[in-house]
């Protein structure tokens, strides 16, 4: 879900080019990350896992997207989930909730609320945060790791950015521009949560992480886990997609 796009939530990498290394350059590679999944408009398909202390629970969906500001989740297994569904357009996001036939209008104070149980939260799913727009980015490794060149970077936020982590570190292998993995931090700069970033193959014509797992610091042994087993890029679909109605629909 990441977003989820996921879920989602992939950006174009070509081989990586010749960069400076100030903040403009760091912001560049931090904005084709924060695309990942993605592309211009993109059609995916992915299997999440959560795994809690105290139960499991394993959901395939469907998502497409248009940009930054359009995004749909469809779920379409198992059962008793088929039909809940996430649709962002523009400023407003939603949920349909199949069993009562509702779709709830999400206020921005629950975009950090666990989608659907898991350790992804509303936000990650449909990426309202920009982090090139609410973060100031540089850079504060490079060299070697792990028998690959390597950048980290450090985002914190902007005064004004109604963001909730107090900093997000990125690392970034720097031949082919793929995250290795994120950690978000609270406002006392604790270590919330670690996203990594692995099987990478080829998807729609394009070099991708096709797995994510999110790992809560807090909770030790549990994680949430997206598979994505198929993706396509800059298909064929406009904003009126992005609908109320192919919120509702069972696809």
């Amino acid at each position: 879900m990441n977003r989820t796009q996921a879920l989602a939530l992939v950006l174009t990498l070509f081989s990586a080019p010749t960069l400076a290394h100030g903040q403009e350059s760091a912001r560049d590679i931090i904005d084709r990350v924060d695309r990942i999944m993605r592309g211009e408009s993109s059609y995916g398909v992915a299997t999440m896992d959560v795994v809690t202390e105290n139960w499991e629970r394993s959901m395939t969906m469907e998502v497409w997207s248009l940009g930054t500001e359009y995004s749909l989740i469809h779920i379409t297994a198992p059962n008793k989930e088929a039909g809940t569904a996430t649709l962002k357009a523009g400023d407003d996001i939603w949920n349909y909730l199949p069993r009562v036939d509702r779709s709830i209008k999400i206020p921005a104070s629950l975009m950090m609320g666990a989608w659907m149980g898991s350790h992804f939260t509303n936000d990650d799913l449909v990426k309202e945060s920009r982090l090139i727009e609410d973060y100031d980015i540089e850079i504060e490794f490079e060299g070697e790791r792990d028998g690959a060149e390597v950048w980290e970077f450090v985002l914190t936020p902007k005064p004004e950015a109604a963001v909730v982590w107090g900093r997000i570190t990125y690392e970034v292998r720097k031949d082919d521009l793929m995250p290795v993995w994120a950690r978000y931090y609270d406002e006392d700069d604790t270590l919330v949560r670690t996203m990594t970033f692995s099987d990478y193959r080829m998807m729609g014509g394009r070099l991708v992480p096709a797995a994510m797992d999110m790992l809560p610091e807090d909770k030790p042994g549990e994680r949430t886990s997206v598979r994505y087993s198929e993706i396509e890029f800059d298909i064929e679909i406009d904003e009126s997609f992005f609908s109320l109605r192919s919120l509702r629909s069972r696809r």
